[in-house]
Parts: C-alpha cells; sequence; structure tokens
C-alpha cells in the first residue's frame, strides 16, 4: 500500500488544470464541425440544445436565462428588421412568454427558471442570516423569551402516509447533502452556494434525461453555475483527497460484508454464504444480514481504517466455518480509485470432513448507469474470471472481477448425472433485472430464484434420485442484460477468492498481487496509528489487550454506513403534542394513534457510525456523539464529515430526527409504531461533545508533534490548520444556532406559572414525547420520572445536557470571532448553571433531582438517585470547589448507591424502582454515562480543590472497573454489549453492540493517573 500513498497527494494537483481548461472548452464547443461558426456563442453549445429540446417537448416556453439557438436568432433578426428585434428582443420575448420576473440565476422563477425544471415551483433554500442569535431559528421569536410560542400548524392535509413528488412531498426540492458543501460530489470549501445548485440541478435533471447523456450533464452543471455568475470551482488537495477515500466501503454494516459508494442510487455489492450437506436447514443455514443469536461465535473487523481497508473475522459456529474479508482501497483516478475485497473460508475445528460451502456474491445497479457481465454465456458455467462492466454518471466506467482464487481450492466432485450440464468446478452466474425499490432484499430474490431451479431438478430427476444438496441448491446459468447478477461458487473444504473493482480512471486496474501488497501494508498502517493515537496506557498497555481493543475500536468505525431512503414524519402538529394539559401523555398517544399528515419525507442520505450491526443499523442522534469521541482521535476530518452530515438533515425550524430510519430496508428492521420521527421531539445533544473537543485540540500544544502516518495531513487537516476549523465552524454556525433555538423553544420548562424561586425565569427545561412510563426522547427510556406526568416538570438531565449545549456554542462563538454571540451565550449559561442549583438541588436528599408539582400547585423534587442525579457533574457544569461534589462523590463511590464492581449503576441499588419493570435503565451499567463519569473524574483530579485526591482514586478504580468487566466479557462471550449487568457483570441485552461501549477504547487511552504526584499519598 505504501506504494500508492504517494499518488494520493497528486490526484489534485495533477487534474485540476486539466479539468478546468476542458470543461471551458467543452462549454463553449458545439457538437459537430458544423457549428463552428457559433464557437464562441454559449447558446449554440450542446447542452444548450439539450436543454431546448427538454421545453420544447415539455411545451413549455424558454426561460430567461437560457438563450435561443444561435440559428433561430438570425432568422429573428433577418425577419425583424428594426425594432426591438435580434438576440435581446428574443430574449424578452422569452421571459415574457414565461411570465417570469425573476433575474438570471435566482433559480427561484414561478415560470421557466430553474424551478421548473426541478417542478417544485423553485423556491429557494431558506437562508439564515448572520444577525441576532434570535433570528437564526425558525421565526424571529427562537431566542429568549420565545417560551410558550405554540407548534407551527400545516395548511391542509388528509390522514395517512403521503408519498408525493414535488411539492407535495415535504422537502421534495431539498437537494441532499451529497449536493451541498463538503459531501463527495461537492467537496470544494469555496465552491459556495452557486456549485451547490448547479449540483442539485445536475441530480434533478438526470431523472428527466436520458442515460445516453450523463456524460454532459457534469458540463452542463458547470456552464450553469458560470450562467449563475459562480467564480471558477477550485478544490483543495486535501478535502478532494479526503472524499476519495472515503468514497468506496463496507457502507452496508447490516450485512456482514457489503460495500457500496457513498452515492444515492448507485452500485451496491453483498455477500452470502451457506453450508449445503443437508436438504432439511441450508434456508436458515445462508448468512446475509447481521442478525442476532444466528449460530455466530463473534465476528467482526479485527482492524480497520475507513481510508484504508482492513481485516474482518466471520466466526461462523452454524456452518462449521470461519470466514475472513480482507478488504482494502488502492487509490487513483477519478472516481475514488479501486478496491478489492479477498473472502477466505477455513472449516471450523469441529466441522465433517468434507465441508460443503455455497458462497454467492453480488453486484447490483440502482438508478441510471449499466452493469453487466461481459463474459460470453456458458450453459456450463464461467471458467475462469467472472466479469463485469459497469458505467454512471458518478462512477464512470468500471470493471468488477471475481476470481477463481487459488489451485488449492476443492470444489464437490461429480456424484450426480445433474453434474454434467451444471459442473461444480465453474463459477455459476445469474443476471435478473428487478425494480430498484427491490435490490435490497437480494436474499429473497436469490430464494425465489433458486426455488425454480431446486423444483426444475425434483421435476427432472424424482424424489428418489435428487442430485446432493449442494448440487441442487444452485442458480441458474443465465447471463443476460439486468442490473442484479448473482455469482456463485461452491467449495469442499478451505477456499480464497478474490473480488476486484478497477475503475477506469484509475492509472491501472487493482491485481490479485496488488491487493496481497495493500492487505500487508494496511495492516502495519493500522497497527502503527493506533499506537500512536490510541494506545491504551498502563495498566492496559499488555500485550493481552491488544487484540481487544484494535477490535473494539475497529468495529466502531467499521459499523460506519451510508444510509439513503425517505423517512416517515408526522407534521400534524396536533395541539396535542404542545403537552400543556394535565393528562398530556394520553392525549399526544391519542393524537398518534390519528397520524394527521403522516408522510414520507425526503429522499436524504446520512453517512453516520451506527450502534449495532444485527439490532440497531441506522442512525442514532445521541448515540453518534459518543460514537465519535474515539474517532475524532483517529480521524478528525472523518468526524466532521459526519457531523456535517447529520446537522445537512435539519429542517426550517431546527430539527433532526432523533432516529434516522432512511429507506424501506431500513424500515425493515424496526416496528411500525416506531417508525414514525416527530419534529416536536428532541434527543440529548451530544454532537455538541465533538465541536468541544474539536476546540480543545486546536488548544493543545502537543498537537504541533510530528506524525508518520502519510494521511495525517488530511485526517488533521482542520486541527494542523485552524483556519480550516474555523471555516467550518463558520459555515456550519448558522445551521448550530438555529438547532440551539429550536431546543430552547422547543423543551422549555415552566417556572413563573409556579412561582418556583430561580436566579432565571427562563432557564428552566423538560423533555417532550413523554409517557407515563417513559421518556424516550431522554434516551434513559424507562428511568423512574415523577408519577403521574406533568406539564410543570422540569428535568434535570436536559437542563445539564443544555448547559453543556450552551457552553459549546459560547466557545465556539468565541473561535469563529461572533464576540456579541459569544457574550449571549455567557449569559444563558450562567442562568444554566444557576438554575440547576435553584430548581433541582435537593437539601434533604443531598443530590439534584427533577422537579415536579404537587396537588396544591407547589414544586416539589422528586428524586431517583441514579444518573439523573450526577448529570451536571457528567456534563462538566460543577466547578472543581462547588460544593455540591462532595455529596455527588459520596453517591458515586457508594456500593449501596451507585458503585459496582463492573461500573456505575444506573439506578440506585436502595432504590425502589432498583431492577424493576423493563430494567433498562433501572440498574445496568451503561458504557456512555460511565465514560462521562471517568472523564469527569479525571477532569476533577486534575483541577485543585478539596477533591482532587478523591476524585484520582475513583478515577482509576472505575476507569480499571470498567475497562477489565468489558474485556472479560469479550473474551467470555466474543462479542461487545449494549449494557452489563450490575450484579455479575454479564454483558445483556443487544450483542455486538458496538458503538458507544467502544468508549472503552477511549478509557484505556486516558492518563494512569495512579503514578501521578498530585495523588500518590491517597493512593
Amino acid at each position: 500500500m505504501s506504494a500508492y500513498i504517494p499518488s494520493l497527494t497528486n490526484l489534485v494537483s495533477n487534474t485540476t488544470s486539466r479539468y478546468t481548461s476542458a470543461l471551458r472548452q467543452r462549454i463553449t464547443t458545439t457538437s459537430t464541425e458544423s457549428d463552428d461558426l457559433y464557437i464562441d456563442d454559449p447558446d449554440a453549445s450542446h447542452v444548450s440544445r439539450v436543454l431546448r429540446a427538454y421545453y420544447k417537448e415539455q411545451g413549455k416556453p424558454l426561460p430567461a436565462w437560457l438563450g435561443v439557438d444561435p440559428r433561430d436568432r438570425e432568422k429573428a433578426q433577418s425577419q425583424e428588421k428594426g425594432g426591438a428585434g435580434g438576440y435581446l428582443g428574443s430574449l424578452r420575448r422569452s421571459a415574457a412568454g414565461s411570465g417570469s420576473t425573476t433575474p438570471t440565476g435566482t433559480g427561484a422563477s414561478k415560470g421557466g427558471g430553474l424551478g421548473e425544471i426541478w417542478g417544485d415551483g423553485g423556491s429557494p433554500a431558506n437562508t439564515t442570516g448572520e444577525g441576532s442569535l434570535r433570528r437564526t431559528g425558525a421565526s424571529a421569536s427562537t431566542g429568549l423569551g420565545a417560551g410558550r410560542a405554540p407548534l407551527r400548524r400545516p395548511v391542509a392535509g388528509a390522514g395517512g402516509v403521503e408519498s408525493g413528488g414535488g411539492a407535495d412531498r415535504i422537502g421534495g426540492a431539498r437537494p441532499l447533502p451529497s449536493q451541498r458543501a463538503g459531501s463527495y460530489q461537492n467537496v470544494g470549501p469555496s465552491s459556495g452556494q452557486h456549485f451547490q445548485r448547479c449540483k442539485t440541478f445536475d441530480s434533478s435533471l438526470r431523472t428527466m434525461i436520458k442515460p445516453c447523456f450523463s456524460s454532459r450533464l457534469v458540463v452542463l452543471c458547470c456552464w450553469l453555475q458560470l450562467a449563475l455568475g459562480a467564480d471558477q470551482v477550485v478544490l483543495s488537495d486535501n478535502a478532494k483527497l479526503s472524499n476519495d477515500t472515503l468514497l468506496w466501503g463496507p457502507y452496508r454494516p447490516n450485512l456482514y460484508f457489503g460495500v457500496r459508494p457513498r452515492i444515492p442510487k448507485s452500485l451496491t455489492t453483498g455477500l452470502l454464504w451457506a453450508k449445503v450437506d443437508s436438504f432439511q436447514d441450508v434456508q436458515n443455514n445462508f448468512r446475509h444480514t447481521c442478525e442476532q443469536h444466528e449460530g455466530m461465535a463473534g465476528y467482526g473487523w479485527d482492524e480497520y481504517d475507513v481510508r484504508l481497508g482492513g481485516r474482518q473475522t466471520i466466526h461462523d459456529a452454524g456452518n462449521f466455518l470461519d470466514i475472513t474479508t480482507e478488504f482494502v482501497k488502492v487509490p487513483g483516478g477519478q472516481h475514488g480509485g479501486n478496491w478489492g475485497v479477498r473472502i477466505k473460508g477455513t472449516p471450523r475445528e469441529d466441522a465433517p470432513e468434507h465441508l460443503m460451502s455455497s458462497m454467492i456474491f453480488y453486484a447490483a445497479m440502482e438508478g441510471f448507469g449499466s452493469l453487466q457481465v461481459s463474459n460470453e454465456a456458458d450453459d456450463l458455467g464461467i471458467q475462469g474470471v467472472v466479469k463485469m462492466e459497469g458505467s454512471s454518471n458518478e462512477l464512470g466506467d468500471f470493471t468488477l472481477e471475481v476470481t477463481e482464487g487459488p489451485e488449492s481450492n476443492v470444489h464437490p466432485p461429480a456424484m450426480h448425472k445433474s453434474y454434467a450440464s451444471k459442473p461444480l468446478d465453474r463459477s455459476i452466474v445469474a443476471s435478473l433485472q428487478v425494480e430498484d425499490a427491490n435490490i435490497w432484499q437480494a436474499k429473497a430474490l436469490l430464494f425465489q430464484h433458486m426455488k425454480t431451479e431446486v423444483d426444475e431438478m425434483i421435476s427432472l430427476y424424482g424424489q428418489e434420485n435428487a442430485p446432493p444438496p449442494w448440487q441442487i441448491f444452485t442458480i441458474a446459468n443465465n447471463v443476460a442484460e439486468g442490473n442484479l447478477h448473482f455469482v456463485q461458487k461452491v467449495f469442499d473444504g478451505a477456499f480464497e477468492f478474490d473480488i476486484m473493482l478497477s475503475s477506469g480512471s484509475a492509472p491501472e486496474p487493482v491485481t490479485s498481487g496488488a491487493m496481497s501488497e495493500a492487505i500487508k501494508s494496511t495492516t502495519k498502517s493500522f497497527s502503527d496509528r493506533f499506537s500512536s493515537v490510541l494506545a491504551p496506557k498502563a495498566p492496559f498497555d499488555k500485550s493481552q489487550y491488544q487484540a481487544f481493543a484494535h477490535s473494539m475500536f475497529s468495529n466502531l468505525i467499521g459499523g460506519i454506513g451510508y444510509f439513503y431512503g425517505d423517512a416517515v414524519v408526522d407534521r400534524s402538529y396536533a395541539p396535542e403534542y404542545e403537552e400543556e394539559n394535565e393528562g398530556f401523555w394520553e392525549e399526544t398517544a391519542e393524537a398518534r394513534q390519528r397520524q394527521g399528515v403522516v408522510r414520507l419525507e425526503g429522499p436524504a442520505e446520512l453517512y453516520t457510525s451506527i450502534p449495532s450491526r444485527p439490532f440497531f443499523p441506522r442512525g442514532f442522534l445521541w448515540d453518534e456523539g459518543f460514537h465519535l469521541i474515539p474517532i475524532a482521535d483517529w480521524d478528525m476530518d472523518l468526524t466532521l464529515d459526519i457531523v456535517r452530515s447529520w446537522f445537512n438533515l435539519m429542517d426550517d425550524d431546527g430539527w433532526i430526527g432523533r432516529e434516522q430510519i432512511l429507506g424501506q430496508e431500513a424500515r425493515s428492521k424496526v416496528p411500525q409504531e416506531f417508525q414514525v420521527q416527530y419534529p416536536h421531539y428532541a434527543n440529548p445533544p451530544t454532537l455538541f461533545l465533538v465541536f468541544e473537543a474539536l476546540i480543545d485540540k486546536l488548544k493543545a500544544p502537543e498537537l504541533s508533534k510530528k506524525s508518520s502516518d502519510p494521511l495525517e495531513s488530511i485526517r488533521s487537516a482542520h486541527v494542523q490548520n485552524p483556519e480550516n476549523a474555523k471555516i467550518y465552524l463558520r459555515k456550519l454556525y448558522p445551521l448550530l444556532k438555529r438547532h440551539y433555538f429550536w431546543f430552547r423553544k422547543t423543551q422549555w420548562g415552566d417556572i413563573k406559572s409556579y412561582d418556583r424561586d430561580a436566579f432565571s425565569s427562563k432557564e428552566a427545561y423538560r423533555w417532550r414525547g413523554r409517557s407515563q412510563a417513559h421518556i424516550l426522547t431522554s434516551g434513559l427510556d424507562d428511568y423512574p420520572r415523577p408519577q403521574p406526568p406533568h406539564p410543570g416538570e422540569l428535568h434535570t438531565d436536559l437542563i445539564s445536557w443544555m448547559g453543556m449545549m450552551t457552553r459549546s456554542m459560547r466557545r465556539i462563538a468565541e473561535t469563529i470571532g461572533e464576540t456579541d454571540d459569544a457574550k449571549e451565550f455567557q449569559g444563558y449559561e450562567t442562568g444554566i448553571v444557576r438554575n440547576i442549583d435553584d430548581l433541582h438541588w435537593s437539601k434533604k436528599e443531598q443530590t439534584y433531582c427533577d422537579a415536579t408539582v404537587d396537588d396544591y400547585e407547589e414544586s416539589v423534587h422528586v428524586c431517583h438517585k441514579g444518573y439523573i442525579s450526577i448529570f451536571p457533574f457528567l456534563t462538566g457544569l460543577l466547578p472543581a470547589d462547588n460544593p455540591r461534589l462532595g455529596a455527588i462523590l459520596d453517591l458515586i463511590s457508594d456500593p449501596e448507591e451507585l458503585w459496582s464492581p463492573y461500573g456505575l449503576r444506573s439506578l440506585s441499588k436502595s432504590s425502589a424502582n432498583y431492577m424493576t419493570g423493563e430494567n433498562y435503565w433501572r440498574s445496568p451499567v451503561w458504557m456512555n454515562i460511565n465514560y462521562l463519569a471517568v472523564k469527569a473524574l479525571y477532569d476533577l483530579s486534575q483541577a485543585v480543590g478539596p477533591h482532587q485526591k478523591r476524585a484520582g482514586k475513583l478515577y482509576s478504580s472505575l476507569r480499571t472497573n470498567l475497562v477489565e468487566n468489558v474485556f472479560h466479557e469479550w473474551e467470555r462471550t466474543k462479542f461487545a454489549w449494549e449494557q452489563y449487568n450490575p450484579e455479575t457483570g454479564e454483558g445483556q441485552r443487544t450483542q455486538h453492540f458496538t458503538g458507544w461501549t467502544s468508549l472503552v477504547v477511549k478509557i484505556m487511552a486516558m492518563p494512569d493517573v495512579s503514578q501521578s504526584k498530585n495523588i500518590k499519598d491517597e493512593l
């Protein structure tokens, strides 16, 4: 791989000048030699003619920004002697005919403008000013004092799920994030709004124009950019290179293995396998999607770097087979370079002497583009390499090859006369044409296809003389046109073969030899970088922890996926959702049953790290912030890319759905009652933890040290050059403000109505979306809360999150020079910190508590000691000399309260609710909250104050308990778990939960303070 790394830094510099000059030539060059008379006239270009043909076919007048054909212009000039004729006259007539009054380039014309091509009326995107903070939210009243602003009401709508296009589909005209700044398709930091428009136009126009024009659409996009008055697009080397290295990946993490690019409706691949030694259980033995309790003795990435690749091992005990997938990327060219994966199968120790395994790889092309098998059709199957050729606008031309593998591969022998017509020492290829919406159901499509083959064999040979199972459970030899192609190989014993994609724009195709070199280099690169940025500190720096640490982090970063599709959203804005009446939880339940206007919104795209491949293969908002904490140490550029992807999902009010269930494939994993997202539901704003980490890194002195990683300048581009970080934050700042004030507007808590005594009359908060037993929006689900629910409740965890979020906003404003905003945020922050004590501290219980209203309309505390009680400490809102810290440390360290040998309990052992009901957040040890506790204790141990030594001792003990337990459970079960039993330490609930449980890697990499002089005596 090292041979390929230097080529990365030359990609952009070698192509930018050719790119610019070629585009300018194409923009002003006509398509035939007879057009030489008009070579300098952009209205004579081929793309201009394509547009005019489109408007003519649709019976629409030409928009003002699209000039008439020069030939027609000459005819008009010859026919109109004098008067307002000629070119300008034709433009005026064109504009008058369309009724357009919009200036050229705005894209907001009601007739004949860019909006007409979009089909949405051409409404421009909502823009946010840089003025007062109160004007950056959904309305001018989103700042302080917005208080009881009602939820926005819809114009009208019938019930049921709607899925329309254009204006009928919410957000239908909104450009995808991939068409906005920072995406793979649009990476230039200076490309600006104009290039975003033309990328959106390019994507939209592709749905109207035949694929044969796809190669000219990029030219059209750039022509429009110039027409809109944009400057030349200059892509920075690092931005282009960063996105090239992130284009391809195993971005279908819900599968055991599936590669796709970060492009909507593009090439998608997957892998299926099964042992085929009996007729009874073949269907149940086929693996495809990651599932819990499917006979796995563990699986996941042993090492993985999202920019280079890595190795995954799947211990399939049910199929007596261990499978290794070694995925690597080879950079070069204009389309993300090449990639390859080596598939190895090794029979397990308890496998039969002859283990018959069926391996099926598939590749499919969604949307516009082509993918065909280029081998000649052969009724007996394909000998040698199976080769596919494909093309799409975004990927260009490419080839996909499936090799035979080494000579050591053994195939089943001929044991039945059916072997003569389908020898298993060849690859069997079947081509299908299926609808895009069904491609994700590849396993079901395979079974449907295979059933036909099985029925034909049984019919031909009969039940008594049926072929052996490995012969009968095969696909048809049917190389044909299609958009989905299955390649089946059947092996006896161990096997190996390669799958390789070579981009047509790459300097050379990838080979098995190049893959072998890249695999070795990737392993070394991963090990070197891990030792540099995430090396475990004592006492976890021993060799026994190395494989564990590598695996936990690799499965976190290997769980990054790309998702694209629509989402189900309730935009009814039912009055019950205000949750202002007593008994509101019953009213909201009824309103949800009505579902008002529940629509399919989007499509949207998301680049995200998922919590669990088998159980939660989708984006979760509050999980993401925790996921990105260790990833930020590994690759800050990747981290900020994921953060940007989330904020690109924000609606005009500032809301981001807490669970991103995008498309049918994602919805297939979610019960229907949980699929609907509600625009008044919040989630802990953990993404702001990432901004704090970024700002901390910008100020850290050790950042100047050299790194041997050749990709360091990409991974740390925003840290090594603080100006890059400021540019990023400035661009995102309007969205951050909008999101912040959405929280203040929708999750406000009532102080005045109940005469609560507090420093600020505004800084109080209450989660919306509460039921009697749950506050799912808080993330703490069934954690005990005041009963019955009341609109006067105030929640300790939410005001603490708001304090962290406000502090983060203040620091961001200071970093980018928004001094007035920083002062305003400072005021909010002061009010929140003061009100946490005034509204939530219970002198009687000596802890922080939720508040509610009793029968006499008096504010009272409801104390359920647990994670809620220490949230102000967890979020870093209590200084080292805070008088409450002693009581908090008492609660944390007491074995009868939160302390356990395996981590901090979510609920006190002394609580009557301990281990009751669902027992989800009513006792178990959760790694995300324990990480916050470890960090808070460490920070306290480093600050001069009365609790410094005690905090250091608790930090060391808690850190050790957490790591040792997760490590031992990983060794025992081969899985990371969602939560851990506080009495036994056993992992429970979701297995292969490699989301925030992987924070154990960050904890291992934290300092060992047991040797620190400032706490030596205490220890």
